[in-house]
């Protein structure tokens, strides 16, 4: 593979997920967008990326690889096998490649590129809106190749190093919880309707409520039980809506969904091919 290295970071793909953690870089002055370059199979994917993103696209995984050493694999864990066996995908000593392929875990990645520093990090899509919250396993990568990580995933949000072990568990905890949470906004908000307001200001206040909710969690040091009891005046409304979501078993159902994400995460890592020699 012919060096042209000009680039910061390069990403393997270049969808939704790729592309809220490029916002995010850009937005927190972590790269330039002149720094970063993309690529994406079709045509129109590319011009996307270089109109929306202001990136430098190219046509293959390759080329992206020629023009950097740390490298963001973010394409589909079913396109993974193919990118490596039939393009024939070859990386080098000095890359880093930081994974985002849901499932795949990081000794089949190891085996695709053996020479290389190899990070498995499970974000989640709020790293859209700069409030991701991300698990990373290390691999084969140094303490150097971590604060690299690190400084890409706290762009967009949170991140935690977990061992690889865990994973899965982060897949359920953070990497599908969003949307658990979004049909307990969608609850919450149909409630309001019902009882006369708006569907914006419904919205807009369950939304905010989960996100202060959030905040306090992760800053006033505190348990969820002892949160739940400061806002619990005895005989009060919230000592009433705690009651019946206790009475409806709450907390046990979206358990059962969180561990439903997390079977499924490790179905996907033992169905998630090695490479063919």
């Amino acid at each position: 593979m012919a060096r042209a290295m000009k680039y910061a970071i390069g990403f393997i793909g270049a969808g939704r997920m790729a592309s809220a953690l490029i916002r995010g870089l850009i937005q927190r002055g972590v790269c330039d967008a002149g720094e970063i370059v993309a690529c994406a199979r079709s045509e129109a994917g590319r011009e996307r990326a270089s109109r929306e993103l202001g990136v430098a696209a190219l046509a293959s995984a390759a080329e992206v690889a020629a023009s950097a050493d740390v490298l963001v694999l973010a394409v589909k864990p079913k396109d993974v096998p193919a990118l490596f066996e039939a393009e024939g995908l070859s990386l080098e000593p000095r890359h880093l490649l930081i994974s985002i392929a849901a499932g795949i875990r990081t000794d089949t990645l190891m085996s695709y590129v053996p020479d290389s520093r190899v990070v498995r990090v499970m974000p989640n899509h709020c790293c859209a809106v700069l409030e991701g919250a991300a698990g990373y396993a290390r691999g084969n990568a140094g303490e150097g190749d971590l604060e690299i990580v690190e400084k890409i995933f706290s762009a967009t949000g949170l991140a935690v190093e977990v061992a690889e072990g865990d994973m899965d568990a982060v897949t359920g905890v953070s990497g599908s919880s969003p949307a658990f949470m979004y049909m307990f906004a969608r609850g919450i908000a149909d409630a309001g309707v019902a009882a006369g307001l708006s569907e914006e200001a419904a919205l807009r206040l369950a939304a905010q409520s989960l996100v202060g909710a959030g905040r306090m969690l992760l800053e006033s040091g505190k348990t969820p039980e002892r949160l739940v009891d400061d806002v619990c005046s005895p005989g009060g409304t919230t000592a009433e809506g705690v009651k019946a979501l206790a009475a409806g078993g709450f907390e046990g159902l979206v358990s059962k969904a969180v561990d439903a994400s997390i079977r499924r995460s490790i179905e996907m890592s033992l169905s998630a091919r090695a490479p063919k020699r």
